[in-house]
């Protein structure tokens, strides 16, 4: 078995555990996204790429405080320590973490970065973005709510803010944060149907439609 197979039949029983807003389809949109950039950016090695997809969210900050499973299943692969090394890296440059990321330094990181923002926004992003906040009980908005434009890694991941509030705090800022000339161009699309859900759903609340 090589190792994008192997990579994906061991990560797949972690993600299950996962709520949808983090689960194994998300892994299968992000490595569709990948795979996408990939085609415009020859110079990147796939490999590395297809790993850090299915590996960057098994130790997620948000569902667990160990590396353990990603060290697990990287020391199950055949790979060398200079691929590890990498692959560590690509994962560490994709986490938003409130506006505190990292510098994605290589082609590789930059690919899987950009692929797992594409599935923060747009139709997918709107519906996981209330999957997650339905997991951790909280509100769909909260006007009396004012998204933070300055936060420590701290702050981001330990206030429980409103679903919309998320939406002004990060997902509306990914646009523009793109790195990929392929990113760039798959984000408009959805950074406009997200502009237009939240203006939909200021109107309904308002009672205007």
């Amino acid at each position: 078995m090589d190792n994008i197979l192997k990579c994906m039949t061991l990560v797949k029983s972690i993600y299950e555990k996962m709520d949808a807003s983090h689960d194994f389809q998300h892994i299968e949109r992000v490595y569709k996204n990948a795979e996408m950039i990939l085609t415009t950016e020859p110079s990147a090695n796939g490999e590395l790429v297809r790993l850090a997809v299915l590996l960057h969210d098994v130790s997620d900050a948000k569902y667990t405080e160990t590396k353990e499973a990603e060290e697990r299943i990287l020391n199950e692969l055949d790979l060398t320590e200079e691929q590890r090394v990498d692959i560590r890296d690509i994962i560490a440059s994709v986490s938003f973490n409130g506006g505190n990321e990292l510098e994605a330094k290589t082609i590789e990181a930059k690919i899987v970065r950009d692929a797992d923002r594409l599935d923060a926004i747009g139709a997918i992003g709107i519906a996981r973005t209330f999957a997650y906040g339905g997991a951790k009980g909280r509100k769909l908005y909260d006007d009396a709510e004012e998204a933070r434009t300055n936060m420590s890694v701290e702050e981001y991941r330990t206030k429980s803010t409103a679903s919309v509030t998320h939406f002004y705090e990060k997902l509306l800022l990914l646009k523009d944060l793109m790195v990929t000339a392929k990113g760039k161009q798959m984000a408009e699309e959805r950074h406009a149907f997200m502009v237009s859900f939240l203006e939909q759903l200021k109107n309904e609340r308002d009672g205007i439609v």
